[in-house]
């Protein structure tokens, strides 16, 4: 951590501590929108590893050369899952976002074929059935932001035998939603609409904002939280029930 993000985590703390406390979408969004300019540098304080995790697991198992592949990055928020796609030579990415700031921010980066204002849970993705070779959303799957209800969203624009990815938080303060969207997961798994290819917990995901959300209620995880990256595959046409 350079002495500036140090200088800064006091601060960054606070902020995110809040934002995590804030469960209605709409003041969640004004939070984003306010929050937008700094947020690159405040993530970076926090130690947030997310991003990097969710594309190291996904271009994993994508198969064919990266170029060729259509990424829809949900929730994309400044961009941060664009810099890492494009470091692994993925290079037609479209994002979504509910927050109009934090996509012009996005928009700077230069790294997006295509952006769009969604707010995904009160209205559907601006793509039609089966566009995408994967799907993938980091950060946004918590208490207050994307609900459980909002998945199968996410696999109707992917194409069969595409990739969908996913993260949450696993720390004690987001539980109950991971527990929804794990019964969720499941069940549409059940339902043979995807099958799991990978589940990896993480230990070190973020700094906690504080020592009730480490997961243990101290900092068993040197005041890291954990979290989880989830990877599934669609089936293919004329598969599952």
């Amino acid at each position: 951590m350079t002495r500036e993000e140090a200088g800064r985590l006091p601060q960054v703390l606070a902020r995110i501590g809040a934002s995590h406390d804030i469960t209605d979408l709409a003041c969640k969004l004004r939070f984003y929108d306010s929050w937008a300019p700094e947020y690159d540098q405040d993530v970076a304080a926090l130690k947030y590893r997310a991003p990097c995790l969710a594309v190291e697991c996904l271009s994993g198992a994508l198969l064919g050369p990266p170029h060729d592949a259509l990424i829809l990055d949900v929730a994309c928020g400044t961009g941060l899952v664009a810099v890492e796609l494009q470091a692994r030579g993925f290079l037609q990415v479209h994002g979504v976002d509910g927050s109009p700031e934090m996509l012009k921010q996005a928009q700077a980066r230069g790294l997006y074929q295509h952006l769009s204002l969604c707010t995904l849970g009160q209205e559907p993705l601006p793509n039609p059935e089966g566009t995408f070779d994967a799907v993938i959303i980091v950060g946004a799957l918590s208490e207050g932001q994307v609900p459980c209800s909002a998945i199968p969203e996410l696999l109707r624009v992917t194409k069969p035998g595409g990739l969908v990815c996913l993260t949450t938080r696993s720390n004690l303060s987001n539980l109950p939603y991971k527990e929804v969207l794990e019964a969720t997961l499941d069940s549409l798994e059940q339902a043979g609409a995807w099958e799991c290819l990978v589940a990896k917990p993480v230990e070190h995901w973020e700094l906690a904002t504080s020592e009730h959300k480490t997961g243990l209620g101290n900092c068993a995880n040197d005041g890291f939280i954990s979290g989880i990256v989830y990877l599934y595959r669609k089936q293919e046409r004329g598969q599952g029930h």
